[in-house]
């Protein structure tokens, strides 16, 4: 059923959530430091776990693929709501932390896709004018 794929995401968006809190009191920021990334992550994780385990029913897999889909129009909205001129006055920090996350991000992204020696995807066949495509296709 699609419900198990929204409450994984719940779970994962609660356990962000609460993890990024404690982050922040660690750090000493009255703030959620990386909740939702944090989320994110357990959700990748679970999904992954839960598809190798053979628990992801076609139903669940709906579910966390339609709130993957919503996933980035939130941190949007989300993102909007920060004081992005109050951040820049308080410091260079965080214009380092933005550059050096973007910088990370692109090495690793580089690193992954020159360790993965995997066979490339079949080429996809053209379709036929005419027929049928299953459910959820296009």
């Amino acid at each position: 059923m699609i419900i198990y794929g929204v409450a994984l995401l719940a779970g994962c968006t609660l356990a962000g959530v609460v993890i990024g809190d404690m982050l922040g009191a660690l750090m000493g920021v009255k703030s959620n430091v990386g909740g939702v990334g944090i989320a994110m992550i357990l959700l990748i994780c679970a999904r992954l776990w839960m598809d190798k385990n053979g628990g992801m029913s076609k139903g669940c897999e709906m579910g966390v693929g339609f709130w993957g889909a919503m996933y980035i129009p939130v941190v949007v909205a989300m993102a909007a709501q920060q004081n992005v001129v109050t951040a820049l006055k308080g410091g260079p920090v965080a214009v380092l932390a933005a550059i050096g996350s973007v910088v990370l991000c692109g090495l690793t992204i580089a690193l992954i896709s020159r360790t993965n020696r995997g066979e490339p995807l079949p080429a996809e066949e053209p379709p036929v004018v005419g027929a049928a495509t299953p459910a959820g296709g296009r």
